[in-house]
């Protein structure tokens, strides 16, 4: 099984707004890059959609170590998600998930992969996060300049 390291981070500029996601994917000292952007979004939505466009981009079931800044996205795909689904996506609150269109989109990308979920510090230096992060904003400048 190939093993491959996926940095994800999303961004927004307010929040809710403009906003972008960007994930690396590194395998074999091969590198590839993958981002979007939404005009009006929340930076939950872009930590969210950054990992499923990174496990998106993978082409075959990989072991895979992805790294992320966000303790919403790692908690929630490895704490929260169990007790969402068998509760009929409602929280412990009985609320409805937050955006539960996407937690849906992770569990399923997630499924078709042996993942290592790692939390690291945003804005700390991680040369992985650090890099992702301005491919987000990169994505976002984009978007506004498409305007």
């Amino acid at each position: 099984m190939t093993p491959v390291e996926i940095y994800t981070d999303g961004a927004c500029r307010g929040n809710p707004g403009p906003g972008g996601w960007a994930a690396l994917l590194v395998a074999a000292g091969e590198r590839k890059e993958v981002s979007g952007a939404d005009p009006a979004t929340t930076n939950n939505r872009m930590e969210l959609m950054a990992a499923i466009g990174g496990l998106g981009a993978l082409k075959r079931r990989c072991a895979v170590k992805l790294y992320t800044d966000s303790k919403y996205v790692l908690q929630g795909i490895t704490e929260w998600l169990p007790n969402w689904k068998a509760r009929g996506w409602r929280t412990a609150a009985r609320a409805p998930v937050k955006n539960q269109d996407l937690w849906q989109l992770l569990d399923a990308a997630a499924s078709q992969q042996d993942i290592e979920w790692h939390w690291v510090k945003g804005h700390s230096g991680h040369e992985g996060n650090e890099y992702v992060d301005q491919l987000a904003n990169v994505a976002i400048d984009r978007l506004l300049a498409a305007r």
